[in-house]
């Protein structure tokens, strides 16, 4: 086509988060379960939030840290493409951006499967089945269910990695996943003040 791009790497990478992610959140609150080491954190003089915000964080950059390496492929396509002006940097970046609130939002999820459950197996084939709903169920939806003033498509998190991922980087598509991370954030905080 005469240019060079990211896209393949851009299409796998979400389908490997989707598996990621689960894996690495199922244990932040499971094993706290399961250990009963539950009762102790809840003793220390910090919020619940506080906990919640500081093992999301942990992971969300542990995320970053397996992100990080990717870059380099930036520069291996620079290099082969010659020229500068033949690479699409604000769509490299635009889903660079995406794949960074993905992220976020399937760590959000894997969070909340986590405290459903005990056994972390459960927890990841949990998490693993909610962030594939969320990521591509509701695209498959729309093409099974077709509603004339209402895109189901929408409200999944496919959509909105791809609009971010053309480089146009909308602030419907920002609030989007700050809702769906936040919303999900907010259902680990009501399962871990239930918990005992």
């Amino acid at each position: 086509a005469g240019f060079a791009d990211l896209n393949s790497f851009f299409f796998i990478a979400p389908w490997f988060f989707v598996f990621l992610i689960p894996a690495i959140t199922m244990r932040t609150f499971s094993d706290e379960i399961r250990l009963g080491t539950i009762e102790i954190i809840k003793t220390k003089p910090i919020s619940s939030w506080d906990i919640i915000v500081g093992k999301y964080l942990g992971s969300l950059l542990l995320i970053i840290i397996v992100l990080l390496p990717t870059i380099t492929y930036v520069y291996t396509i620079a290099q082969l493409a010659g020229t500068p002006e033949n690479i699409d940097y604000g769509s490299i970046i635009g889903s660079y951006f995406g794949l960074l609130f993905l992220a976020s939002a399937i760590t959000a999820i894997g969070m909340y499967t986590s405290t459903l459950s005990h056994n972390q197996i459960v927890a990841f084939i949990i998490g693993l089945a909610l962030s594939f709903f969320m990521f591509y169920g509701f695209e498959a939806m729309d093409q099974l269910i077709r509603l004339e003033n209402f895109d189901i498509k929408s409200l999944g998190l496919y959509t909105h990695f791809v609009n971010i991922g053309r480089g146009v980087i909308d602030t419907k598509d920002l609030i989007y996943f700050i809702s769906v991370t936040f919303f999900f954030l907010y259902l680990t905080k009501i399962n871990f003040d239930q918990k005992q």
